[in-house]
């Protein structure tokens, strides 16, 4: 219920970043490094996440005077914020991401209903098209009295998006080509809600908020990984369920607010 505004932030150039790294360890805080950028001293606090706004943050907590808080574990700036707060993979003591889904109004199903999320690859995970069909082949055939739901994201390859076009969903979102948000929708709505592993962003969601229970698509891993021991312990916590050709319904939530 506090009262905020949102500062948009951008270097300049990519090699600024890096030039925040020495300025920091200076002492030095220069907003010449960004893009303009606006902000008034009528705060209390400062919040930031994600390494291009950590630099900034510090610059209006010094000049206003005012507390910076990090989210998520800080990398190549002095630790010297107000408070941090760390997620269990990285050290810390968060279980999840923090995260305040809303729902858009986007879906509403007109009978049961599940909800597909499907992320993409990155540098730990990769999709396999032929499981992932496995998997849409086993949904149809175990939810056939269901509606079925699914939306891809930003970092979904085109040719998962085509893969989507071809199965007979009752809603869908192609990211690309409709780049709206669904997800808060679906766990208000949908009785189960499998997430790709990769997205840990949109399972902190799912552990969070709504009433979906929450199965979690294990994916092809190229090493051991931080964001498998966060799916690990979130399914000690009985939180998820790894999908395992059966489903469980695991939709115990996290209260957020016990970790402020």
């Amino acid at each position: 219920n506090a009262q905020y505004d949102i500062v948009y932030v951008k270097f300049k150039y990519k090699f600024f970043k890096l030039l925040s790294y020495l300025f920091d360890f200076l002492g030095i805080y220069s907003s010449f490094l960004y893009e303009k950028f606006d902000f008034q001293c009528n705060y209390d606090f400062i919040v930031s996440a994600g390494s291009e706004t950590y630099y900034a943050s510090k610059i209006i907590a010094k000049k206003c005077n005012i507390k910076n808080i990090a989210l998520m574990k800080v990398s190549g700036y002095r630790d010297d914020f107000y408070k941090t707060y760390i997620q269990m993979h990285d050290g810390g003591n968060l279980p999840v991401n923090f995260n305040y889904p809303i729902p858009n109004g986007i879906y509403k199903p007109s009978k049961k209903s599940i909800g597909i999320i499907i992320g993409g690859d990155n540098k730990v995970f990769s999709i396999d098209i032929e499981e992932l069909k496995n998997f849409f082949d086993f949904v149809f055939e175990r939810f056939k009295d269901y509606e079925i739901a699914i939306t891809s994201s930003p970092r979904t390859s085109k040719k998962i998006e085509e893969l989507i076009e071809k199965y007979p969903f009752s809603f869908k979102v192609i990211y690309s080509k409709n780049p709206i948000n669904p997800i808060g929708d679906f766990l208000v709505y949908c009785e189960y809600v499998f997430i790709t592993m990769d997205s840990t962003s949109m399972i902190s969601e799912a552990v969070c908020f709504g009433r979906s229970c929450v199965e979690v698509i294990a994916l092809k891993t190229k090493k051991k990984n931080k964001y498998t021991k966060f799916i690990k312990h979130l399914e000690k916590q009985g939180l998820v369920h790894i999908f395992d050709g059966d489903v469980k319904c695991k939709n115990k939530k996290i209260d957020l607010k016990e970790y402020i």
